[in-house]
């Protein structure tokens, strides 16, 4: 059963490795070619150009971390030794951490776009009904 369990593990996660690589490449690839498309523009850099471009990279790297966290919980059930175990917990806990600060980062900024967006809103007539 063991054996069983090793040989479909392995190659499963080395798919999830490979996706989770994939994704963080085609997301960094994407974030450069918009960054250097916003560093040529005509127009002068406004901040909310650079948070959206942030917000947009910061979801593929987080979706990236989450694939390697579930290559990494995979790969401990197969892992032997507790030598091993500590070093895949150690870099589990390194890539919850990042998934983590990553998405606390995102709601933040979420919250001040929001926040920027109701003040430049107009106020609404009291009258009237919304649209």
């Amino acid at each position: 059963m063991e054996q069983w369990l090793i040989a479909v593990s392995e190659p499963t996660i080395l798919a999830i490795d490979f996706i989770a690589l994939a994704v963080i490449v085609i997301g960094t690839l994407i974030a450069m070619k918009d960054g250097i498309a916003l560093l040529l523009s005509q127009h002068e850099i406004e901040r909310h150009a650079r948070r959206r471009l942030w917000m947009h990279y910061s979801h593929w790297l987080v979706a990236g971390l989450t694939f390697q966290l579930a290559a990494d919980i995979i790969e401990s059930s197969i892992t032997p030794d507790w030598d091993g175990i500590g070093r895949l917990a150690a870099v589990a806990v390194i890539r919850t951490f990042l998934n983590y600060f990553l998405e606390r980062d995102v709601s933040e900024i979420r919250e001040l776009e929001r926040a920027h967006e109701s003040m430049s809103e107009p106020p609404r007539d009291p009258e009237k009904p919304a649209p």
